[in-house]
């Protein structure tokens, strides 16, 4: 049996083709049309899925999409209706856009995927599942357990905005739900747009920037904005919030609470915009550890399992996996809408058809390289095509060249195998780093990724060498959890040092691996494992041969504003475009001096800020 599930017009759109409960591929649209959350239907996506499974569409046995769209009409009417006259603007704008398209986005499918082959009785086949219904099979399906309890946390979906519920078998129920207008999500959100960053981009900005503060606002926050209960349950008070009918996320009245307007994108960070978002992170890892306490009770699961974008936040994440109610947690590496269209194939798969699940000891994402790959004869194809000047090498003779590079303090790009789902970099389609290097972390984000200097970078550490250099209770393949430096790898903070305040804390090196340590001490690490990323795990096996580090830092390979890099062309344009001095595509090793110079490309300004 083949599934196809999509995710589209909200952002994030993205494509999963099932194949017998298998995932054979998954791809985000961005991908493709290097738009940046893309949000249109996934033409690409599904086009790669297609022929990933060797299949057309009239091979397709079910097309679901990851929500309900008369549910979600419902919500925006009710909601309109409920804050009438206010927001008239706003639905006067939204209205003519849902009735042309959303509404009969049953049509609209049909119609766009007949534009990708042959036309068959697709609608059918057509299926709708509940967004959280998606976000829930994306996370328990896809696991490794038989049994667990189910958190997803988004924005919205339909009308819910946090759900819980249990897993076993092929079973999924959803037990019970937090609706719109309150939502954690949404609180987040708020405070990105309030701190000038891009709402649903621009959270993991929020997270970064929380160490360099103090959580001075908490109290401001849950005594005006949010009303936690005992359970992790809670409710917003709406007079602060804009984004029910208008077209910001927060008022006067939110600007009044903090004493000043939200800050512009160019507007320096202040301390007091620092200690905003240590507020709010710590706000946001009270519901999400006061949740979980209270599923772990009413459900007596071992297991939890998380998705939503809210599950992309992994220093909560990793407070939740601490506060040990729970004695294994598993968190779907796409969370975010992206995931949504593996939940809807999964949730076709198991609950629609009733199929029952196979056991295999491992989860279903196959480490998330569910991407492109080229072989070696194409990659060399198309890289002479482009202009590029470049060696091929066996396996061994590239890792060695690698290390000497990356030894010699240069920036490597390393395109590798399948790309991955979901929003990180995974050693596929990653920038490489000697973590060791106290100027690196500056050096990456300046003159790289064109980013903000506070930004940190992860550390990917050998599977079996991670409990030597972090405090890791648990593997992290999906770089979802954070996890402090252990105390024998950091390094003593000087008396004038500890003076540092905000940005200025960058200028202290903590550990034996300063570019990927955090101010507080923390690191958003990846485990690599030989089974899903061979090539990967070599390259860190040989750089802890040469220097007794088995940790290299690896960021996405592009810069800010543009989506992951796909194809080798994709590698090549970012790497005339940046400081990126070596490039490594399959078996081809690339250095920027062999290069021909008017092919050079100037990538500072190439992509909308983030």
């Amino acid at each position: 049996m083949r599934i196809l599930g999509i995710s589209a017009f909200y952002h994030d759109s993205a494509a999963c083709l099932l194949e017998d409960g298998r995932i054979i591929a998954a791809a985000q649209e961005e991908r493709f049309t290097r738009k940046k959350h893309d949000a249109r239907f996934p033409e690409n996506a599904i086009r790669y899925c297609l022929e990933a499974g060797s299949t057309d569409l009239v091979g397709i046995d079910y097309v679901t999409f990851y929500e309900k769209p008369f549910l979600k009409f419902d919500r925006l009417l009710e909601t309109y209706i409920a804050f009438a006259p206010r927001g008239f603007h706003s639905f006067r704008m939204a209205l003519p856009l849902w009735l042309k398209e959303k509404l009969y986005l049953k049509l609209l499918l049909r119609d766009e995927l007949n534009k990708l082959g042959p036309k068959t009785d697709i609608e059918s086949r057509l299926l709708f599942a509940e967004h959280h219904q998606s976000h829930a099979a994306s996370a328990f399906f896809a696991s490794p357990f038989k049994e667990a309890a189910i958190l997803t946390m988004d924005g919205v979906g339909e009308w819910t905005t946090t759900s819980t519920g249990f897993g076993h078998g092929n079973h999924l129920e959803i037990q019970k739900e937090i609706h719109f207008p309150h939502s954690l999500g949404l609180l987040y959100s708020a405070f990105t747009y309030y701190l000038g960053f891009k709402v649903n981009s621009g959270e993991y900005k929020v997270m970064g920037l929380a160490p360099y503060g103090e959580p001075k606002f908490t109290d401001l926050i849950t005594d005006n904005l949010i009303d936690i209960k005992g359970d992790g349950t809670f409710r917003l008070n709406m007079k602060y919030f804009n984004y029910c009918t208008g077209l910001t996320m927060t008022n006067g009245r939110f600007d009044n609470l903090f004493n000043e307007k939200p800050r512009q994108p160019d507007q320096e960070l202040t301390q007091k915009h620092m200690n905003i978002a240590a507020s709010i992170q710590q706000v946001t890892e009270m519901v999400m550890v006061h949740l979980t306490r209270s599923l772990q009770k009413e459900t007596g699961a071992r297991n939890l399992c998380l998705a939503g974008g809210v599950a992309l936040n992994c220093v909560g994440n990793s407070k939740i996996s601490r506060d040990g109610q729970f004695k294994r947690l598993w968190i779907q590496p796409a969370a975010g809408d992206a995931g949504g269209a593996v939940g809807a194939a999964l949730a076709t798969y198991y609950q629609y058809a009733d199929k029952p699940r196979q056991e295999t000891g491992s989860d279903a994402m196959s480490g998330s390289y569910l991407g492109p790959a080229y072989n070696q004869e194409e990659i060399e194809k198309r890289l002479t095509a482009a202009g590029a000047r470049f060696e091929c090498y066996d396996d061994d003779r590239l890792i060695a060249i690698i290390v000497m590079a990356l030894l010699s303090e240069k920036v490597v790009g390393w395109f590798q195998g399948r790309m991955e789902f979901g929003p990180r970099a995974l050693g596929a389609r990653s920038i490489l780093a000697d973590p060791r290097n106290p100027s690196m972390q500056k050096n990456l984000n300046l003159r790289i990724k064109y980013r903000e200097s506070f930004r940190p970078f992860a550390p990917a550490v050998l599977q079996e060498d991670s409990a030597q250099w972090f405090t890791l209770e648990d593997e992290s393949p999906y770089m979802l959890m954070v996890a402090d430096v252990v105390p024998e790898k950091r390094r003593e903070i000087q008396v004038d040092e500890k003076a540092f305040l905000g940005i200025d804390k960058l200028k202290v090196a903590r550990s034996e691996i300063p570019a990927v340590t955090h101010v507080d001490y923390s690191a958003r690490v990846q485990t690599v494992h030989r089974q899903t990323n061979p090539q990967f795990h070599k390259l860190l096996t040989a750089f802890k041969e040469k220097t007794g580090c088995p940790v290299l830092i690896n960021t996405s390979f592009n810069v800010r504003g543009e989506p992951i890099v796909c194809t080798p062309e994709d590698a090549f344009r970012c790497f005339m475009g940046t400081g990126i001095e070596v490039l490594a595509i399959g078996n081809c090793v690339l250095h920027k001096e062999q290069q021909n110079n008017s092919l050079r490309l100037s990538y500072s300004e190439a992509f909308d800020p983030d």
